[in-house]
């Protein structure tokens, strides 16, 4: 017999990636909860490359099993969800909830660390933060180039500015391996990931277009903007996600129907 749909809330697997069933309402007022309550929430945004990832880097398999709350980033990991039986509420782009938290740090006086992206991209993106949400405290940021041995040195910053929310605006998996090594240590209420958000926020670098989100095609639109530095990763990291689902399925099915008889009935 198979499963009933997931319980919202709940935490499931998908391909051997966890995911929690929320709604971006629900994402938030979770991310809320645990930063007025001050208590520790690590998020991870997920999408098909994280996927194919996690099967081969255990560090951030236990990252990502680690975290608190963890979304489905891109629109084929919900698509797959639906393939597979985990149906899944809809698609919690991490740049989007970074937004809507952005907005309650500002209505709610909490205080924002960023640290990522290159130093005069982290400026303009801050400039212009500070221009949309005029009574946002940004309590502290530097950028992402650093070395290991100043690793000590950026975590003692980020405890010093009192930040109630951390924002990691660096590429996978360096963001997560971050996170993972040293998030619960910061004093922050809720850290995330957040990738190239800060340059779409730059204006660096730009988002696709509503329908091509929801399309699931926002992949193609990144890959026409940077084809040298993405295409070869798109490529196999879509590749193998799509065998990875396929195999999936075929399981799946063949598991549902392998017990049955000529007549339909258990044999």
């Amino acid at each position: 017999m198979s499963e009933g749909p997931p319980a919202r809330g709940a935490r499931r697997q998908l391909l051997g990636c966890p995911l929690d069933v929320v709604d971006m309402e629900e994402a938030v007022a979770r991310c809320e909860a645990a930063i007025a309550a001050g208590e520790y929430l690590q998020q991870a945004s997920v999408n098909a490359a994280k996927i194919v990832s996690l099967t081969e880097d255990a560090a951030l398999r236990e990252m990502v099993a680690g975290s608190g709350l963890v979304t489905a980033d891109g629109q084929s990991v919900v698509w797959a969800g639906w393939l597979l039986g985990v149906p899944l509420p809809e698609r919690v782009a991490g740049i989007d909830l970074m937004q809507r938290l952005l907005a309650v740090a500002a209505r709610d006086s909490r205080r924002v660390y960023v640290l990522g992206a290159r130093r005069e991209v982290l400026d303009t993106a801050l400039e212009r933060l500070r221009a949309r949400y005029p009574t946002l405290t940004i309590a502290g940021a530097r950028d992402g180039y650093y070395d290991d041995a100043e690793v000590e040195a950026v975590c003692e910053e980020i405890r010093a500015a009192r930040a109630d929310i951390l924002f990691v605006a660096m590429s996978s998996p360096r963001k997560e391996h971050f996170l993972g090594a040293y998030g619960a240590s910061l004093g922050v209420g809720f850290a995330m990931g957040v990738g190239g958000s800060i340059d779409v926020i730059a204006g660096v670098t730009r988002r696709a277009p509503r329908l091509l989100q929801r399309l699931g095609l926002e992949w193609a639109y990144r890959l026409a903007q940077e084809p040298r530095r993405l295409a070869g990763r798109y490529l196999r990291t879509n590749a193998r996600f799509a065998w990875m689902v396929l195999r999936a399925l075929i399981t799946r099915r063949g598991s549902e129907g392998g017990g049955a008889g000529p007549s339909g009935r258990a044999a």
